[in-house]
């Protein structure tokens, strides 16, 4: 843990005015993975049904697993309560510190995308990158905190794009005996 608070430390000495409003502004995009949300149901009523049903069952993985489980399970102090030097530039969040949920919305997106072959996955790539890095900015997670974040929106990005697989597989094969 203090090789991780001296990284944050370090990511300190990089703030500036316009830097500090620039990542405030990024991460207010995250907050409650409402960017997520709305793109999610803008791409599916305008765009491609199956991309915006894999991110909405990414997004549910997220909610389930990580807000529900995994953060009250570790309950993981948030690094400016460690160090309290620290003035932070938003609102302290209330919750644990592990995983990031703001990370793991933001890959569970990304990585639904591309494993759906949607063009999408690279802007959003570079929104969920930037929102992860807000949080270590920020000094509100961890650097573990963020990986783990990427890590489980990998998984969920993957698992929902299987379970629409399975879902095609399932009403194929159902169409095929009815007719």
């Amino acid at each position: 843990m203090l090789k991780e608070i001296s990284i944050l430390n370090y990511l300190q000495t990089l703030q500036t005015p316009w830097l500090n409003v620039f990542f405030m502004i990024i991460t207010t995009l995250g907050n409650g993975g409402i960017i997520w949300i709305v793109s999610a149901l803008i791409i599916y009523f305008k765009k491609d049904k199956r991309s915006g049903s894999a991110m909405i069952i990414a997004l549910l993985f997220c909610l389930l697993i990580v807000n529900l489980l995994i953060k009250p399970l570790v309950a993981r102090a948030r690094p400016f309560t460690v160090n309290t030097s620290i003035d932070l530039l938003i609102s302290a969040p209330t919750d644990y510190s592990f995983p990031s949920g703001h990370t793991c919305a933001s890959f569970a997106c990304v990585f639904a995308l591309f494993f759906n072959h949607d063009k999408l996955w690279k802007p959003a790539a570079i929104l969920a990158t930037l929102i992860a890095f807000s949080r270590l900015y920020l000094y509100v997670h961890y650097p573990t905190d963020v990986l783990a974040g990427v890590v489980l929106g990998l998984i969920f990005g993957y698992l929902a794009n299987k379970i629409l697989n399975y879902c095609e597989i399932k009403q194929n094969k159902f169409a095929q005996k009815v007719l």
